[in-house]
């Protein structure tokens, strides 16, 4: 028999031991080699191992045993990303507190990873959760705090007044409650923000420094940043004795604005309600919009729908008088709340306009033809061509056309150029219990006041009630709520959010050079030798959300002078997803092929061959269970 020539369990499970008991892969500080960092994006506990952190582990497995076989000192640790949802909701549901659930699934998931045989020193293995990592994600917060980065303000966020409660965006299933079914509504809460929006140029500019990147992960950061050059002024409004700014990237079409339209959540909206008789009809359409998802309202493919407010603006380029009205597909976080509308240069406005039977003026005309309205039946929105109708900028060709424009806006003193971008200020705050907390104390006298860093961390407290409603579950402990102010020695109250765990994840890689300093998130010896991370492997699932954040993190210690570095990662794979008939691995499609079972049948070295040859690391591998026999007879042959 085939088992005879090559018995799979008795090699790995005799290697692994040794490795083990030998400390085969443990790392220190070596001057003498050139070091690598290689590192795969560390996984949420969620209890079992699936194919896809089979692929990625191995990928990582393969460069780090190649590096080390050329000379390098290699690090390459691993650990989890332990805070999160789920561990609440099993908590809510099975009554197993998080903390008991996550260390479970931990200890699963760390066998199953040994049973892989991959190469991690284990003695650098860091856990998010745990108090000796979360102090210092809490200092991190009081670090962006005093460095004026990290801001509460007011944020609309989904609420359900079933539960009393504020919902993550996840936890709104096509616009109702996850948990009661019950609508969801936008309610203004005060948040906790981290300021990245202060290094969104050098977020934007440093990607030219990641030549190790995929350009298509760079072009989706380009994207999401959103730069844009353009012109603001401002529109008067008589009525109400004020003057409404606008943003445009095309002041080239200035002259063809035939209405303006506010976003639903804008101030001005109930300034134009007063002595109104269609008050009413406008907060109700207004109270409609806002519980209408981003995605849903700037869809070009979703209906354009608004009220005309009864008001009137003046157009300060020709002195036209165009309508005010409140639409769902402008958003108030982005540029100034307020839109001019250009039905034939601009195809959401030309929709808009058709639906409403708003006026339409043609402004730029191809180079070879004129438009004619009678003619058109979409805009003309083509960066190409010559102004008409725009005063004495006719003629001229409409790149020139801006530049003129925004230089008589300027000289008239009615407007200025301006850069925008898409990117917004990161919401931090998370209502829920499995988090670190947020270490801010409350004081009637003193504000807000930084927990004293000695007494960091912030511990989350067990006398919680996970059913808590209105509020988070921290807000339910009155041992933790209830506290004294650090500066004056009176009464105060902890906030009661936790952050959201992509803080966590923002700087783990830092603490692996690092793992057990007591005194610091990491020394200045370690990180400087060790970091950034040489090679960094992961899904393209998170090429904006934690790429993007880690990026961010990374400039602000820059900055504070904790390391010297502009990037944490430079060189990134991104793997391609392990799929089966035609479709991700999921639970839900009943597709999932669990690692173990693979294992317990042909063995690890089986399973990592399949993976490593099926397909290139970047590209979707598609499942084949000849293919894994055909690797087992591959190594019987060896």
């Amino acid at each position: 028999m085939i088992e005879e020539k090559y018995a799979p369990h008795a090699i790995e499970s005799k290697w692994q031991k040794y490795w083990e008991d030998n400390k085969a892969f443990k790392t220190d500080i070596d001057n003498s080699k050139p070091k690598s960092y290689v590192l795969e994006m560390f996984p949420y506990p969620s209890g079992n191992l699936h194919m896809g952190h089979v692929r990625n582990y191995s990928i990582g497995d393969v460069v780090a045993r190649f590096r080390s076989m050329n000379g390098f000192n290699v690090l390459h640790p691993m650990g989890w990303d332990s805070f999160g949802m789920p561990a609440e909701n099993a908590a809510i549901k099975h009554g197993i507190h998080p903390a008991k659930w996550t260390m479970e699934n931990i200890a699963n998931m760390t066998r199953q990873q040994k049973e892989l045989g991959l190469s991690y020193d284990w003695d650098r293995e860091v856990a998010t959760c745990k108090e000796d990592y979360y102090k210092w994600t809490q200092w991190f917060f009081e670090l962006f705090y005093k460095r004026g980065l990290a801001v509460k303000k007011k944020s609309a966020v989904n609420w359900c007044d079933e539960c009393n409660t504020v919902l993550a965006n996840e936890q709104v299933i096509d616009g109702r409650c996850w948990r009661c079914d019950h609508e969801v509504v936008k309610k203004d809460l005060s948040q906790w923000f981290f300021k990245i929006t202060d290094y969104a140029e050098e977020l934007l500019d440093d990607l030219k420094l990641l030549n190790g990147w995929p350009e298509r992960v760079k072009t989706m950061q380009k994207n999401w940043i959103g730069r844009s050059e353009g012109l603001e002024f401002s529109f008067d409004v008589p009525c109400i004795n004020a003057k409404l700014p606008v943003y445009t990237t095309r002041p080239d079409t200035a002259f063809g604005v035939t209405f303006v339209v506010l976003a639903a959540e804008h101030p001005m909206v109930e300034q134009l309600c007063e002595d109104n008789p269609k008050a009413d009809e406008i907060r109700a359409f207004c109270a409609r919009v806002r519980n209408q998802s981003d995605i849903e309202r700037t869809s070009s493919e979703s209906e354009k729908e608004g009220i005309f407010t009864g008001k009137y603006a003046i157009n300060p380029f020709n002195g036209r008088q165009v309508e005010i009205w409140v639409t769902n597909y402008v958003l108030y976080d982005y540029g100034t709340g307020a839109v001019m509308g250009v039905p034939t240069h601009d195809g959401r406005d030309w929709m808009f306009a058709d639906k409403y039977g708003l006026d339409k003026i043609v402004v730029i005309n191809p180079k070879d033809k004129e438009l004619k309205l009678e003619d058109m039946d979409d805009a003309y929105e083509e960066k190409d061509g010559v102004l008409v109708n725009s005063g004495q900028f006719n003629g001229m060709e409409m790149h020139d056309a801006v530049k003129a424009i925004m230089d008589y806006a300027e000289a008239q003193g009615f407007g200025s150029r301006h850069v925008n971008y898409r990117l917004r200020d990161w919401l931090i705050s998370r209502q829920r219990y499995w988090g670190a907390p947020i270490p801010i104390i409350y004081c009637p006298d003193c504000g807000e006041v930084l927990v004293p860093e000695a007494e960091l961390p912030v511990r989350l407290p067990e006398d919680v009630k996970f059913d808590a409603g209105s509020v988070s579950p921290l807000a339910t402990s009155d041992s933790f709520v209830n506290c004294t102010c650090p500066k004056c020695g009176k009464p105060a109250r902890r906030e009661t959010d936790t952050m959201d765990t992509f803080l966590c994840s923002s700087w783990y890689y830092l603490r692996y050079t690092d793992p057990k300093n007591a005194a610091a998130p990491f020394s200045k010896e370690a990180v400087d030798y060790w970091a950034p991370v040489d090679q960094y492997i992961g899904g393209i699932e998170h090429a904006i959300l934690h790429l993007l954040y880690s990026r961010f993190f990374m400039k602000v210690l820059r900055d504070a002078g904790l390391v010297k570095y502009d990037e944490p990662f430079t060189n990134l794979l991104t793997q391609g997803m392990v799929i089966k008939d035609g479709a991700k691995m999921s639970k839900s499609l009943g597709n999932v092929v669990s690692p173990e079972e693979i294992i317990s049948k042909y063995g690890a070295d089986t399973a990592r061959l399949f993976i490593m040859f099926a397909a290139p690391p970047e590209r979707e591998l598609e499942w084949s269970d000849q293919g894994v026999e055909g690797s087992f007879r591959f190594i019987n042959r060896v």
